[in-house]
């Protein structure tokens, strides 16, 4: 997965689609663990490692986002 430097250089939007892939595979990580079928369980701890990566990312560009003043024309 990405780093936090490459992460900044995302868009908003490419991190919510990024965040809630991440979401999914947590899911289906999840659904793996309690049936038994999960191969590597360090992959889960991954996922949610970079789950909070991209939020952390996403929610420093929308407080840096709702800080700017507005400009008046």
């Amino acid at each position: 997965m990405a780093t936090a430097k490459e992460l900044k250089d995302l868009t908003v939007d490419d991190l919510t689609r990024r965040a809630q892939e991440l979401r999914t595979n947590l899911f289906q990580d999840q659904l793996k663990l309690k049936t038994g079928a999960l191969d590597n369980p360090s992959e889960r701890t991954t996922h949610k490692r970079d789950l909070a990566r991209v939020l952390t990312v996403l929610t420093q560009k929308q407080t840096a986002a709702e800080s700017k003043p507005a400009k008046k024309a």
